[in-house]
């Protein structure tokens, strides 16, 4: 790792950035404050949101911190038209997210509101966003949904700005590399909320690769530093992500439980909750394959929603607010990794520790282990 990167992960927990008011700047800065690195999610803010986030975050702490920027989303070839894509999949047409809006039409007379407009815009401000970056540099920024431009990294670069990109496959980890990103930050199948896949392609969902088996696979293939990400809750998990090559590892539901975070605290409770037995990736909140809690609004609605990001997460907001507004934990958006069952209510800096401390043990055990001496060996 690169000693910049090193300086940054004295211990190797990242909290990931949730986007959606989870990772407020209380989270990042008891995060950063124990030896972890905070992130921002500027995901669904305007840049003056985030800048006033930033502002608020370095406040709270001198350590180092990272933000997180949605990629611009393109236009879809044929949009309206049903068309079809290269590879044959169908692309989404305003007449698919009508025909959604249709079906959610008894979901907003239930919770009293009005669906969202699907058209509010598919770049999330990020020009606004990365013009902020630039002028008030932090020290780490991350992106999600695809790869930004070499130029784009080069300037966070020349500002003194480390930059990691999400990859879910080996190729794209690859494509991370090749732009000049400073670290690839791996997902695997198991983590909470949005994939981070650079090619939304609906004849994909849920063919992800395993985290252990994906770090394994990127650092065969690419020589920047790795990030690890997906359901890990322990540090023992920590501690088997970087036997198998990563450098870091970024923890999201894990942290989703604890006091600082601005979950609803429906959301913390269902973590736990034996009403929420399993995960799912959904399309049906945002258009996009997204992990959460298996609830109603995903089995009633998540196989009709057409991959149209973010056009569905426009619709589906007014909802969403609306049914955390009142409690039910049936119609939310309930992200979480698939070990969500070993969320632990902690404090986020207790939990850091703690983590730390699963880690050094998990790695004793291991040399421990090492040095047994094979059976027939002499002693």
């Amino acid at each position: 790792m690169s000693s910049a990167l090193t300086d940054l992960f004295p211990h190797p927990i990242v909290q990931a950035p949730m986007a959606g008011g989870v990772s407020v700047p209380q989270l990042a800065a008891a995060v950063s404050e124990a030896g972890g690195l905070g992130f921002l999610a500027a995901g669904y803010k305007t840049a003056d949101g985030m800048y006033q986030e930033i502002k608020q975050l370095r406040g709270l702490t001198g350590r180092p911190f990272g933000v997180n920027l949605f990629m611009p989303q393109p236009e879809y070839p044929g949009a309206g038209t049903g068309s079809t894509g290269a590879a044959g999949a169908a692309l989404p047409s305003a007449a698919a997210v009508e025909v959604y809006a249709n079906q959610l039409a008894g979901e907003a007379a239930w919770y009293e509101t009005e669906l969202g407009d699907p058209d509010s815009g598919r770049d999330d401000g990020y020009d606004a966003k990365l013009a902020v970056l630039l002028d008030n540099p932090v020290a780490v920024v991350s992106f999600h949904f695809g790869v930004p431009s070499q130029d784009v990294l080069d300037s966070l670069r020349r500002a003194g700005t480390l930059t990691l990109v999400t990859a879910t496959t080996a190729e794209e980890a690859l494509a991370v590399q090749r732009a000049g990103a400073a670290a690839v930050i791996v997902q695997g199948i198991e983590a909470g909320g949005h994939q981070g896949t650079h090619r939304d392609n609906p004849e994909t969902d849920g063919t992800g690769v395993g985290l252990l088996s994906l770090v394994a696979q990127v650092r065969e293939t690419v020589q920047i530093p790795i990030v690890a990400a997906g359901g890990i809750m322990r540090g023992s998990q920590i501690a088997a992500v970087l036997a198998a090559g990563a450098n870091a590892a970024q923890l999201g539901t894990a942290f989703l439980a604890t006091p600082e975070s601005g979950a609803n605290a429906v959301h913390k409770e269902a973590l736990t909750n034996p009403l929420f037995v399993r995960t799912e990736l959904t399309r049906a909140f945002s258009g996009r394959p997204a992990r959460g809690l298996a609830n109603r609004f995903m089995r009633e609605h998540g196989p009709y929603a057409p991959a149209a990001y973010p056009e569905i997460h426009h619709l589906t907001s007014p909802l969403r607010k609306a049914a955390a507004k009142a409690g039910d934990a049936q119609g939310m958006a309930l992200w979480a990794g698939q070990g969500h069952r070993m969320a632990r209510d902690l404090p986020a800096g207790q939990l850091v520790d703690v983590l730390n401390a699963e880690i050094a043990a998990a790695k004793t055990a291991l040399s421990a282990t090492d040095e047994i001496p094979e059976e027939g060996a002499a002693r």
